[in-house]
């Protein structure tokens, strides 16, 4: 396991075509694209953009960035994104 002197705040970037343009309700759970785990908000936001960049033409569908260390550790700083 590498060792790294940063600490770890894991983040989720998931997306998919919603059921309306409003909420953030899917359409069809089995096509959600889970893109994957990060390890820093940084490395979510380059993936998400990537992502939300390709399905511009897409009105229905929409990728978010979910801060799973804050779900993980309630304690943690949420000032680190």
């Amino acid at each position: 396991m590498a060792e790294t002197t940063d600490k770890q705040l894991l983040h989720l970037v998931i997306g998919g075509e919603l059921a309306s343009g409003e909420g953030v309700t899917f359409a069809d759970l089995d096509q959600v694209d889970i893109v994957g785990v990060y390890p820093n908000y940084a490395a979510a936001e380059k993936v998400w953009r990537a992502k939300a960049q390709q399905t511009v033409d897409s009105a229905q569908t929409r990728y978010f960035i979910v801060h799973l260390h804050r779900l993980l550790d309630p304690t943690t700083d949420t000032t680190r994104g």
